[in-house]
């Protein structure tokens, strides 16, 4: 028995055959919807640098639960609470341990630019304006190993209670100094940091932000040799370690319980959000959003002029359709499948391009940034809805094909 062959009937879809008669006008439209997107990347990246970027220190704690001042909306600002608070916390059920981390600004020298004294005892005169580069203290008991959960840090602690000792970013900004390449030669490398001689020990990756330009760590001894005995008396966060078993969610309405008004008590993503929440709603963290809501209308008025030519265009062929049956609804759909194959030709080079300006950004800002499947998601739905917006106005021009202009 033999069977008939076999027919594929392979047409080309006419949204795509409108497309690709005019190759100019094509590349034109790809090249608009190309430069939209790469437009919403780069404003959706540089918010990311200042929300998720900010928050590097708060991804690196320890522990289970965390201290802060209640009158502070975000770590960027010196508020403190009294470490009496902290021996509260430690008597509370479920707690093992709560260790304060002293967070503070030094003026920082690069090494390179440190002309050698004639001992070690000499100071450069204090002028926090002429070297211009500061840099985030982080200060703890390095006998607490909980505080972060950094374990190149953690293995390193031990250096930190050597006189003068700190650990430096190495994802610091390079106006601080080459360090790094500096400490592959040697076991330290000596600056100075509040016009006191510093010894840079060893290194460890957190990341810079947009208001810090590095980080180092010290040990709190360190730290109360350079702030005074009394600087102890403030903590800027407590990390709080339970007992295993204990109840989280338990233990930390407890704490809100025992605690005074004055310390607020969060889980670490708690405390990421209300960091990202605040810079998000700060003055240039609006200005990006509206960057993003830009580069969608220009991706709108763009998709626009070209569909609304293209229209015009064939509008005798499109009443010829329309005599030959095809509806209003019909018609529209082929103007709005234009948009969207436009609108996916754009996407993956401005996707492309988009990946490759974060690298750079990383290059000369030296803040992590990387391409998250949430980042491109979020703006391939908006070249969409793009797309879609302008296909529906450009059809208006659709209701003026008559099929009585074809005869």
């Amino acid at each position: 028995m033999k069977f008939p062959p076999l027919k594929l009937s392979l047409e080309t879809p006419l949204a795509w055959s409108q497309l690709s008669h005019q190759k100019v006008r094509l590349a034109v439209a790809t090249t608009g919807v190309c430069f939209a997107n790469i437009l919403m990347f780069t404003q959706l990246g540089l918010l990311a640098m200042l929300t998720e970027g900010t928050t590097r220190l708060h991804e690196s704690l320890g522990g289970d639960l965390l201290l802060v001042s209640s009158y502070s909306p975000s770590l960027q600002f010196r508020i403190s609470f009294p470490r009496a608070y902290i021996y509260q916390a430690t008597a509370v059920d479920g707690v093992s341990a709560v260790s304060p981390v002293y967070i503070n600004r030094a003026n920082w020298v690069n090494p390179n630019q440190l002309s050698k004294p004639n001992n070690s005892n000499q100071k450069i005169p204090r002028r926090r304006g002429f070297f211009g580069n500061e840099v985030r203290v982080i200060a703890f008991n390095p006998a607490h190993s909980s505080v972060l959960k950094l374990p190149e840090v953690n293995q390193q602690l031990a250096k930190l209670t050597a006189p003068d000792a700190v650990l430096f970013d190495r994802l610091s900004q390079a106006s601080l100094g080459e360090i790094p390449q500096s400490l592959a030669k040697r076991s330290e490398l000596a600056t100075l940091m509040e016009n006191r001689r510093t010894h840079v020990v060893g290194l460890f990756s957190m990341g810079s932000t947009m208001n810090d330009k590095g980080n180092v760590i010290m040990s709190d001894w360190n730290y109360a040799q350079r702030n005074g005995q009394d600087s102890l008396n403030q903590a800027r966060l407590g990390v709080v370690t339970l007992e295993k078993g204990a109840n989280l969610t338990k233990v930390q309405a407890q704490l809100r319980q025992r605690l005074p008004p004055e310390v607020e008590v969060f889980t670490h993503q708690e405390l990421i959000q209300r960091e990202q929440q605040f810079y998000g709603s700060q003055p240039e963290g609006i200005i990006l959003k509206f960057g993003t809501i830009v580069g969608f209308v220009v991706g709108v008025i763009i998709l626009y002029q070209v569909l609304y030519s293209d229209v015009s265009d064939h509008l005798s062929e499109y009443a010829t359709l329309k005599a030959m049956g095809y509806s209003d609804r019909s018609l529209l759909l082929v103007v709005l499948q234009e948009a969207v194959i436009l609108g996916v030709m754009g996407f993956i080079p401005g996707f492309i391009a988009s990946v490759g300006i974060y690298q750079l950004l990383v290059t000369l800002t030296r803040i992590p940034l990387a391409m998250k499947a949430s980042v491109a998601i979020q703006v391939f739905i908006l070249t969409i809805v793009m797309c879609a917006v302008s296909g529906a106005i450009a059809t208006t021009k659709l209701r003026s094909a008559d099929p009585a202009d074809v005869f």
